[in-house]
């Protein structure tokens, strides 16, 4: 049966170990992910139908909103997912624990400082101000915050496992998390709809719940079975490990933050510009051709780790033949969103019915965005992989300044709407997009110098 599934391998050019790890692992997050799709998709009539537009724009928002904080983890999971592979990758099991005990409890240390100065503003926050919306929800949003944000503190420490899978090339393992967890929320608001209340604040409490509960049951799973002799010690933190962690982390920590900013932000922009109704069509139009981008991640984020383990070990023809397939699989996209625009209005009315209008040049800015941004993934995932990230961080930075002011002036002031704010954003990626490959091409020809091997 083995030699069987080796002719196999051989046939679809599947020869080496890591190649046939990431094809395993990407036929799982395909399963998963497709799942998960179908969840999401189920969950936004479901949601709409029990909170209404109104309530469940200031949902999508607030949630955006949170998620900003998640930069506070200061870069420590991509720093921890590089120095974990690297250590591992070398046979230096000893070190590869302290990388995770330096990294556990650093992060804890910051959720109880992040969740106490936040639950002591919130006392003097009106969120129905911050987030544009009717004053009925004051109370609920002073009570709901609290709630999410400290789910989402407590999801900074356990979400760390997460990295570890990966980092160890165990690539599907959050489509499995992501999975169960779209499908245990859907069932948990389909519970809610065959009740007579509509409460944003029982709905954000559930949703912002589950993925923790099931984060911390894989940590106590994982640290007691595969990963047993990684389990963080706190006689194992060690600053000069924190220090080699966050050297790398920190620079992840300041492209996470413009990302944020770049990609984050456009909802908030768009309540704040137009009221809570319109964030609702960019959010399912947006939600409709990420399929796109989800799909794409799948088959290339697994080689993140791969590329670290690679480099590390100078296996740079594996690198060349890995980045020459990813770059065509991506000549498939623009033509899936051709087709996806196409047949979108199509798309709408199925989805949601008439409740929410799309135009066609919102469906066409993000199509045009999506395309941009899987171009720009081809390099990037190698890019981290590898840790030369010093270009990376000053084009995120410029085009974080550049993106608000740009979507205001797109938006409001040229009279764009939502279609201007992803126009801003598509603006501001533009340049990157040249920028990468060849950096890329640099490093694997061992001719980068300065800036391009930093």
């Amino acid at each position: 049966m083995r030699k069987i599934i080796n002719k196999v391998h051989e046939k679809v050019g599947l020869k080496s170990d890591r190649t046939i790890n990431i094809a395993k692992h990407i036929s799982w997050s395909f399963f998963f992910k497709i799942g998960s799709i179908i969840a999401n998709f189920i969950l936004v009539p479901l949601t709409i139908n029990y909170l209404d537009s109104e309530n469940y724009g200031v949902w999508l928002t607030l949630s955006s909103f949170i998620s900003w904080f998640s930069f506070f983890d200061i870069g420590l999971g991509n720093g921890l997912r590089n120095k974990f592979a690297e250590a591992k990758a070398l046979g230096d099991y000893k070190k590869a624990q302290s990388f995770v005990s330096s990294a556990y409890f650093t992060i804890s240390s910051i959720s109880v400082i992040l969740l106490l100065i936040f639950l002591f503003l919130n006392f003097f926050i009106d969120w129905t101000s911050v987030f544009n919306t009717r004053a009925s929800l004051k109370q609920d949003l002073r009570i709901l915050l609290p709630v999410i944000f400290t789910f989402f503190t407590l999801q900074l420490i356990v979400k760390l496992i997460i990295t570890i899978y990966q980092a160890d090339q165990h690539h599907s393992i959050d489509t499995k998390v992501q999975f169960l967890g779209q499908v245990l929320s859907l069932l948990a608001i389909w519970g809610l709809t065959k009740t007579d209340n509509s409460s944003l604040l029982i709905f954000g409490s559930i949703f912002s719940g589950i993925p923790v509960i099931l984060l911390v049951i894989l940590n106590f799973f994982a640290f007691n079975r595969r990963y047993k002799d990684f389990k963080p010690k706190f006689n194992l933190w060690k600053k000069s490990y924190l220090h080699e962690i966050t050297g790398l982390g920190f620079k992840f920590f300041i492209i996470q933050i413009a990302a944020m900013v770049l990609f984050s932000t456009d909802n908030f922009i768009i309540i704040r510009l137009f009221g809570p109704e319109e964030v609702v069509p960019y959010n399912i139009a947006f939600k409709y051709f990420s399929i796109v981008t989800i799909v794409y991640g799948l088959l290339i984020t697994p080689f993140w780790s791969s590329f670290t383990e690679a480099y590390a070990n100078k296996d740079y023809e594996w690198i060349k033949r890995s980045v020459s397939n990813i770059q065509k699989i991506w000549f498939l996209i623009p033509i899936s969103l051709i087709i996806m625009v196409f047949i979108s209005n199509w798309f709408y009315s199925w989805w949601v019915g008439d409740k929410v209008i799309i135009p066609i040049q919102l469906s066409l800015s993000i199509a045009f965005y999506v395309a941009l941004m899987t171009y720009n993934m081809i390099y990037v995932n190698f890019i981290n992989g590898v840790g030369k990230i010093k270009l990376q961080i000053i084009t995120s930075v410029i085009s974080m300044i550049i993106n608000i002011p740009l979507s205001i002036l797109f938006g409001k002031y040229l009279g764009w709407g939502s279609t201007g704010v992803v126009l801003a954003t598509c603006f501001s990626l533009g340049y990157s997009v040249i920028l990468r490959p060849i950096q890329y091409h640099k490093l694997i020809n061992n001719t980068a110098t300065g800036i391009w091997n930093k």
